[in-house]
């Protein structure tokens, strides 16, 4: 298929000057995704199903983890070129003297989100006051909800905390719990729609939790700056303006890659929700939110220190 897509002028002499390269100057790289394939990967997938990644003389492998913790360390290990992860990890990584840097950006706000039946009575934050909230990772998602009920005169211990082990929106279903931190608003939500079960959802940033980054691309500071990565990522900020021209196009491709498992009702859903979310220039980034984000961790006792940007926030070009 061919698309009319417009390019500012760096851009296009990018790509022309990648498609020059020989297959013999290929360069491999890989990329350890933080879960399986869905749209939050979409640039990636669009990345390869385009070619781009070949016209800028680059073999992609992309790697679904069996465990979603494992890509951050591999990537610290050098075991990969690159690991996709999320900004409140990396600052937990970090704390753990793991060698890491945030060199791009996917999704470049929160998707995390407290979700109630559109049915309950929980009309607002304050009401969960008595009530149980269901959850799948402890740590960051408690210190998320107990920041949120804060802003609103309450506390972790006016709630009941339960693990869920994932299962977020059928715990719901079943009244398991009144409530679910943690819920992706671009897909928890549009499953329970789907399910005729449909959501209302409380947004941490609304309700005293720091903005930040969402998924994020990490590697061994000395994999930061090389041609391959910096190469990598000319070819992410083509491919989400390629998403962002021609999303319904851009669709078509992204399950292209996998038919039977991508071209579903909840990916389609997802694809529209989480399309204003991506990062137009991967390599851009909020220097002082990352501050203010890293101070909130520590203030939550989820790392010791706030650690210094420039020790984890690669700067083209800085020395």
């Amino acid at each position: 298929m061919k698309f009319k897509h417009l390019f500012n002028a760096l851009s296009l002499s990018l790509l022309i000057a990648a498609s020059s390269v020989t297959k013999a100057s290929t360069q491999e790289v890989t990329v350890l995704l933080d879960w399986f394939i869905n749209p939050d990967h979409a640039p990636l997938i669009v990345a390869e199903q385009e070619g781009l990644f070949e016209k800028a003389g680059l073999k992609v492998t992309l790697v679904e983890p069996a465990d979603p913790s494992l890509p951050p360390k591999l990537a610290a290990a050098k075991k990969a070129d690159l690991a996709i992860s999320y900004q409140p990890s990396l600052m937990v990584d970090l704390n753990n003297k793991l060698p890491l840097m945030r060199v791009g950006t996917i999704v470049n706000s929160p998707l995390n989100s407290l979700v109630v039946l559109a049915e309950s009575d929980i009309q607002s934050v304050k009401d969960l006051k008595g009530k149980t909230v269901g959850f799948s990772v402890g740590g960051f998602e408690d210190a998320v909800l107990g920041a949120m009920l804060e802003t609103h005169g309450l506390t972790l211990d006016d709630v009941q905390l339960v693990n869920v082990n994932f299962a977020l929106s059928p715990s719901l279903y079943a009244g398991q719990v009144d409530a679910v931190i943690g819920a992706f608003r671009n897909f928890e939500l549009n499953q329970m729609d789907i399910d005729g079960r449909p959501g209302r959802a409380f947004y941490p940033e609304e309700h005293g939790v720091p903005a930040y980054e969402e998924l994020i691309f990490v590697t061994h500071p000395d994999y930061a700056g090389t041609a391959k990565i910096e190469r990598f990522l000319d070819v992410m900020d083509h491919a989400t303006q390629l998403i962002l021209d021609s999303p319904d196009g851009m669709y078509r491709s992204f399950v292209s890659y996998r038919p039977d498992d991508l071209d579903n009702e909840l990916n389609r859903r997802a694809w529209r929700d989480t399309l204003p979310k991506f990062a137009q220039q991967t390599r851009q980034t909020d220097v002082a939110q990352w501050k203010q984000f890293g101070e909130f961790m520590a203030e939550r006792g989820l790392i010791q220190n706030p650690p210094s940007t420039e020790s984890y926030l690669f700067v083209k070009g800085a020395q």
